[in-house]
């Protein structure tokens, strides 16, 4: 009967009907807003050895690599498409072992890769998700990588260089300092132009390398432009360079409008960096480095020297 309480047409049951799902469309609306308001973090093997090495876990299903990574693709996307701030991190299968080992933790469970994962974005090389595809992101990835390794070795070079024989003070500190001023002393040397500098300092364990775009404008006065976190590695290895006191060297190429490119060098040495001649910058550039044979030169390209940047007072450094 119509009208009758507790049947579908009663007007009260309707009415209530209707309510409960304007309320559920509305909870459900501000869940995906807070949603929206939640990072996440993704944990990526990168390449085929790691991810051989996590097909050891059973909970781990994924048999193909290229597969996986088509797939990874894809939730990035959907991530991206809801509108969710995602940051991407390398997996490192044995630092997740040592993690396991060091926590108690069963590392073959999906529960155990997310909580690992979760800490990556604090501690290892991550990068923003910005929407590249995943053949993109990969290299980008992996140089950031290898920046931030060069990074934390550079800086402990630094904190276990030890205070000065004769003075007492803090080497690292001290050759932290004269780095940041000889790189604004290279960079105003260089003059208005997009300038591209390479440092490379040979250490015990690796090679130090460390790369900084600057962009001097054309206006007096106006400041060079330099990322900061390219700046803070370029200053470090540098000052790795001059703390170790053995070989290493700079390389400075400057782009100006109308212009040939110009490049200019500069050497370690006893701890300090001393500018090379046109002649030995044109056979650093116009030499192959694995088999010391000749290369010709790069056309468009004027080997400079370089100019002094170390004021004449004694510095700290290894000798």
């Amino acid at each position: 009967m119509k009208g009758t309480p507790g049947t579908p047409d009663t007007p009260s049951t309707s009415s209530s009907s209707r309510t409960a799902k304007r309320s559920g469309s509305t909870a459900s609306r501000r869940r995906r807003e807070l949603r929206r308001e939640v990072p996440s973090t993704v944990g990526l093997l990168a390449d085929a050895g790691d991810f051989a090495a996590m097909r050891d876990y059973r909970s781990f299903t994924f048999e193909d690599h290229h597969d996986y990574l088509t797939h990874m693709d894809a939730l990035l996307r959907s991530l991206a498409a809801q509108g969710i701030h995602t940051t991407v991190a390398l997996f490192d299968p044995d630092e997740y072992a040592d993690y396991c080992a060091d926590h108690g933790l069963d590392p073959d469970t999906s529960d155990t890769r997310t909580r690992f994962t979760a800490e990556l974005a604090a501690s290892a090389a991550a990068l923003p998700y910005t929407g590249q595809p995943i053949e993109e992101l990969l290299p980008l990835l992996v140089d950031e990588a290898v920046r931030q390794a060069t990074w934390e070795y550079a800086t402990s070079l630094l904190g276990t260089a030890g205070p000065c024989a004769d003075c007492g003070e803090d080497i690292g500190r001290a050759c932290l300092e004269r780095a940041a001023e000889l790189l604004r002393r290279l960079v105003a040397g260089a003059g208005p132009g997009h300038h591209h500098l390479v440092c490379s300092v040979p250490a015990r364990a690796e090679q130090l390398v460390a790369v900084l775009h600057a962009q001097v404008p054309d206006t007096p006065q106006a400041p060079p432009r330099v990322d900061g976190r390219e700046g803070l590695d370029f200053t470090t290895v540098l000052a790795a360079g001059l703390a170790l006191g053995g070989a290493g060297g700079l390389v400075l190429r400057s782009t100006t409008e109308d212009f040939e490119d110009r490049v200019h060098g500069w050497r370690l040495d006893r701890g300090r960096l001393l500018p090379l001649t046109a002649a030995a910058v044109f056979d650093a550039y116009c030499t192959d480095a694995d088999t010391g044979e000749p290369v010709p030169p790069e056309p468009g390209v004027t080997y400079c020297p370089g100019w002094e940047v170390e004021p004449p007072d004694r510095h700290h450094g290894a000798e």
